[in-house]
């Protein structure tokens, strides 16, 4: 008998160990406990998050996480975060989710998990007005005589310097600086996310720069979760499931990508 109470406490004593606890806490429980769900974005990234002339935060990503927070009963917070810190934020604690356009990358799924992905997308180029004709795609960029643009830590980066890696390269903090430079000719090209570059060159840049509108990647887009939280995991998935099923999906993608009326909301 006390040999096997000698075992129980040892295999107690390791568990405690690797968990941190023996009934660790999941995060959808202590979303529930806290009654609030703390959403992680880098407002910017029109039109999935951005923000409006009353400094509110929208978008496609922030009408999710609405009804996401309504179907906890919980209420919602924004902790807008850099981009190029917000997978340590979400590992840390700074927050429950990433909802913030994160394309699913092999790399970024070895620190975080990643619910099934909800929409699919692809990088385009915005190009200097000049260049219109003479370049054509993203491989006639390939050359040592362009000077080309992403946003630091973004898959638009990792793209460019793969596909493109003969050009010179350079890199923003913000996508705004690089559809700004690129419509004053200081650089000749910045890669980026195709819905972000279809609203900028409509936006801003009409007679100053030439979107090449064909994406040259393939490219999931997901909600980042920290790892070895399976409940969590399943929630979500059931969550985007049940929005699609009751067609609450189609009306918020609608809104955002084939209507334009919340671009008054920030002109």
């Amino acid at each position: 008998m006390k040999k096997l109470w000698m075992f129980a406490a040892i295999a107690l004593a390791v568990l405690t160990f690797t968990t941190g606890s023996v009934f660790a806490e999941d995060t959808l429980s202590k979303i529930q406990k806290r009654g609030v769900l703390r959403i992680g974005t880098d407002p910017g990234y029109m039109p999935f998050e951005l923000i409006n002339r009353k400094g509110e935060v929208i978008g496609f990503d922030i009408d999710m996480a609405k009804m996401m927070a309504k179907a906890m009963k919980v209420k919602l917070e924004i902790v807008s975060t850099a981009w190029d810190g917000i997978i340590p934020a979400l590992v840390t604690d700074k927050f429950d989710i990433i909802m913030g356009g994160m394309t699913v990358t092999q790399e970024r799924n070895l620190s975080m998990n990643f619910s099934t992905p909800y929409i699919l997308i692809g990088q385009s180029i915005l190009l200097k007005k000049e260049l219109a004709g003479k370049v054509k795609s993203y491989k006639d960029l390939n050359d040592p005589q362009y000077t080309v643009a992403g946003k630091i830590g973004t898959t638009g980066e990792i793209a460019t310097k793969k596909l493109i890696d003969k050009a010179k390269y350079i890199s923003f903090d913000t996508e705004q600086e690089g559809v700004m430079e690129v419509i004053n000719g200081k650089i000749d090209a910045f890669i980026y996310d195709l819905p972000f570059n279809s609203i900028a060159a409509n936006q801003k840049g009409q007679g100053k720069l030439v979107h090449l509108d064909q994406p040259f990647t393939k490219e999931p887009l997901a909600w980042g979760i920290r790892r070895s939280d399976p409940d969590f995991l399943n929630w979500l998935n059931n969550f985007m499931s049940q929005l699609k099923y009751d067609g609450k999906y189609d009306e918020i993608y609608n809104k955002w990508f084939k209507e334009d009326a919340w671009l008054k909301e920030i002109q």
